[in-house]
């Protein structure tokens, strides 16, 4: 329950906080799939935006979620808790890639139809909430300190899921999937990410440091590993020479806004 301010006002209970940032970051999803099905927008530009996307990601997992991992619950937890990640997102990336789900970011016409790979459609559904959990289960941990949603994470995790969701519509698009399908794969998506984040929150606000940054490094490791996998070559097969040039700029980008925020 939530506890009095002033009379008349209540604070709202950090559990519904953590759910209610992990949904409107998911959210970015549905606008950048909006966009995509709305206007077509050149592939140089998904590639770009998708570069910087996945530098602003590589900066908040530096910073905000290692680092400071590291710094409450110890190296080992946190060294241990990355590389579970990594593990964990590559087996079940390769295993929905059976199923036709491996170019499920892909503007262009790599995407699978339902008619190419029975299941594809699935397969895609669930590699994109794959692809979204780790981000909003971090969205809740950083609740846990007291002090507010993390806004460098938060605007690390909405400013690359816009290309997320630009990228990945279009090239459903392309499939030959319908707007039902589409809207709703991104806004199913959205409601996960903000229960993944509720969820989060209630699960480990007792839980102890070590615990937490586990965690934590868990969904840094899914997160870095999913960016090398599923962001960086769609960028670069469009980018080419300019990705890795675009990518440091959304890494200084988010490193800047962390520490101004700080």
């Amino acid at each position: 329950m939530s506890s009095p301010t002033r009379e008349g006002e209540t604070t709202v209970p950090q559990w519904l906080q953590a759910g209610l940032w992990g949904t409107a970051a998911g959210g970015a999803l549905v606008v950048g799939a909006a966009v995509a099905w709305l206007v077509r927008v050149p592939a140089a530009i998904i590639a770009g935006i998708m570069a910087f996307g996945a530098g602003v990601l590589i900066s908040a997992l530096s910073f905000e979620l290692i680092d400071e991992a590291e710094r409450s619950g110890g190296l080992a937890p946190t060294a241990t808790g990355f590389l579970a990640g990594a593990c964990a997102y590559v087996a079940a990336n390769m295993l929905l890639a059976r199923y036709g789900a491996r170019h499920r970011k892909r503007s262009g016409d790599r995407q699978p139809s339902e008619g190419d790979v029975q299941g594809s459609g699935t397969a895609i559904a669930v590699g994109a909430l794959l692809d979204g959990i780790p981000e909003s289960v971090v969205l809740g941990l950083s609740l846990l300190d007291g002090r507010g949603v993390g806004i460098a994470v938060l605007a690390a995790v909405f400013i690359s899921n816009v290309p997320e969701g630009l990228s990945s519509a279009a090239g459903m698009k392309r499939a030959g999937r319908g707007a039902p399908y589409v809207f709703g794969v991104w806004g199913g998506i959205a409601l996960a990410s903000g229960l993944a984040a509720l969820v989060g929150h209630l699960t480990l606000r007792d839980a102890s440091p070590a615990t937490v940054a586990m965690i934590t490094a868990v969904a840094a490791g899914a997160i870095l590993t999913m960016v090398a996998d599923t962001m960086i070559p769609e960028a670069f097969e469009r980018a080419h020479l300019f990705t890795g040039l675009i990518t440091t700029l959304g890494f200084l980008t988010a490193f800047t806004v962390e520490r101004l925020g700080a």
